[in-house]
């Protein structure tokens, strides 16, 4: 690898695949629709998307073939989701979980998309009252 931007790091819950990426991504978007939702259990998942060969990955994920041409990588010990490719819509690139970084304040998302899978309820999130750590039950 050439690059010689900023990198940030990252890895799954366990620790068994780690990574590092650029933080100049070609995007960042936050995603909405239902396929993302049902592999990660989120109402939502960020992408930051960058080329193959500017990812450097330790650990083996392994692949699930979650469409006829999108592929899912996640660690095969604690399955944590990390990597998505799709050489029909983006040949050469790969999109990362961008929640699994380590600092994911380090490439902010610039749009969120798929809106039109969104669920209800994430429109009104500010409204929620919110607590900085886990609230008491009473």
């Amino acid at each position: 690898m050439t690059d010689s931007s900023p990198r940030a790091s990252g890895q799954c819950h366990c620790g068994a695949i780690r990574y590092s990426m650029p933080t100049a991504v070609e995007h960042h978007a936050l995603c909405n629709c239902q396929d993302c939702r049902r592999h990660s259990g989120a109402p939502l998942v960020g992408w930051a998307l960058v080329g193959q060969d500017e990812l450097d990955v330790s650990g083996t994920p392994k692949i699930y073939e979650s469409s006829e041409n999108g592929r899912r990588h996640f660690c095969g010990d604690c399955g944590t989701g990390l990597f998505y490719t799709n050489e029909a819509i983006f040949p050469g690139k790969i999109d990362v979980q961008s929640a699994t970084l380590d600092d994911p304040d380090l490439i902010p998302p610039g749009a969120q998309i798929q809106t039109a899978e969104r669920i209800g309820w994430m429109e009104r999130l500010n409204d929620l009252p919110a607590f900085e750590r886990y609230p008491p039950f009473e």
